[in-house]
């Protein structure tokens, strides 16, 4: 690769004696060309996919930079193909002038456009070689029945209210040149046009997340969203740019996980630590959850410290400091594996408080039914997010089945023995082993 047709990103990669080699032998024509190429400034994650594809969806996080990858593919295709007509579809025809035309990112704010002509009464944009992309509102399916096009730039395509009808109006002009293509950009969320797109044959899919980009975001922004929102259902959607599917039948959802999540606690009468022991010291992690009984009468979890793949020991002391941290007054731990094994690996780690044996005689999600019961009414609260966790209990199907990470809900079960100690069972020094 000639020194010139090093990117940005691969400079900073370098190590600094070889970089400076390569910059030392630019000339100034070379530094003026990097300074307005986005070829030289995007990262290797915002380049068009190499496979062949019809439809490039980019779902990502906020500041991903999705805006600016769409920009400049519109602006590459409309250089390249003269006379080229191209659609933009925003969420409303003001959206789309005020963030895919006008904005900080937008069409007309990229370097080197100052030769094109807006037309904001007509609503669209031409270059000298006669390419014009004009502005269409998703609020508006019809705008698109009728014309043609032979590239598109369709952004926030989840917001879009009545997105199958929109995007399938589009499809049916994308008819014009060899090769019409459509990218997409947009922070995802589980409406019926995403969950289609994805399936798509020739639809190539693009993820980012929030942070990829943090070389252009304030540090004060990224550290404060990351406070607020991080591990949350929101956070994942917005910041990571993950689609979260709620299953069908699940005993939990997203949303009600959500809403019961609080920041402010209230003082405790007791708390206890929910712990799942691994069948075998493999790959299986041993769930341990701390959950407390507030004199509010209702429960919150408090943390999830839960170990991956380690032997009796070292689980045994992961208890032991999460009982010692959050000061427990009864460690709950299933012992269908082991029973008495069990509870002396615990005792070996100096687990000096009360242990409660409890064994399970039914399936896991029908264990799990009167705790998630307890969500619905609002009487669990998650004081944070705990984004492993919640994953299992959202794979927990009423009835039997588990369609969550992992090979078992390890946490959700902790979380079940430790909520059904302190809200279904006895309050006070309980039995020895209690059958569930």
């Amino acid at each position: 690769m000639a020194d010139i047709d090093h990117s940005a990103e691969a400079l900073i990669g370098m190590p600094a004696g070889e970089c400076a080699a390569i910059l030392a032998r630019w000339k100034l024509r070379d530094y003026v060309r990097h300074f307005n190429a986005w070829p030289f400034w995007r990262r290797h994650d915002q380049m068009p996919p190499e496979r062949d594809w019809r439809i490039w969806l980019v779902m990502a996080g906020r500041g991903y930079g999705k805006t600016r990858m769409g920009a400049e593919w519109v602006r590459s295709q409309a250089e390249q193909h003269e006379g080229a007509r191209i659609a933009l579809i925003g969420a409303t025809i003001m959206e789309a002038r005020q963030i895919m035309v006008e904005g900080e990112s937008g069409i007309l704010n990229l370097p080197g456009t100052s030769n094109l002509r807006w037309e904001s009464s007509l609503r669209r944009i031409i270059w000298p070689n006669g390419a014009q992309a004009t502005l269409y509102s998703a609020a508006e399916p019809e705008s698109l029945r009728g014309v043609q096009h032979h590239f598109a730039w369709a952004d926030e395509i989840a917001k879009w209210p009545d997105g199958i009808a929109v995007w399938d109006n589009l499809m049916l002009g994308m008819r014009l040149g060899d090769r019409p293509q459509t990218i997409a950009t947009t922070t995802p969320r589980p409406v019926p046009l995403i969950r289609r797109l994805v399936t798509e044959k020739d639809a190539a899919l693009t993820h980012g997340r929030t942070d990829d980009n943090r070389a252009n975001l304030p540090s004060d922004f990224r550290y404060a969203v990351e406070q607020a929102y991080g591990g949350t259902r929101l956070g994942r959607q917005e910041l990571d740019g993950e689609l979260i599917e709620d299953l069908q039948g699940a005993l939990w959802n997203r949303p009600m996980i959500e809403a019961c999540r609080v920041g402010n606690l209230p003082s405790f009468r007791r708390v206890v630590i929910g712990v799942d022991p691994p069948v075998s010291s493999g790959g299986d992690a041993c769930g341990i959850i701390a959950a407390a009984l507030g004199h509010d009468d209702k429960a919150y979890i408090l943390a999830d410290h839960s170990v991956q793949g380690c032997s009796p020991e070292k689980w045994a002391r992961a208890v032991a400091a999460s009982s010692n941290k959050w000061q427990a007054d009864r460690v709950v731990v299933e012992s269908n594996q082991g029973g008495e094994m069990v509870e002396s690996t615990l005792r070996a780690a100096q687990i000096g408080l009360p242990i409660t044996r409890v064994h399970a005689s039914r399936g896991k999600s029908a264990r799990a039914e009167p705790v998630a019961a307890l969500y619905e009414t609002g009487r669990v609260h998650h004081a944070g997010a705990f984004p492993a966790l919640e994953d299992q209990m959202c794979g927990l199907i009423a009835g039997g089945g588990y369609e969550g990470p992992g090979r078992s809900p390890d946490r959700a079960d902790a979380l079940v023995w430790a909520i059904t100690e302190i809200m279904l069972g006895k309050t006070k020094a309980g039995p020895r082993v209690r059958i569930l």
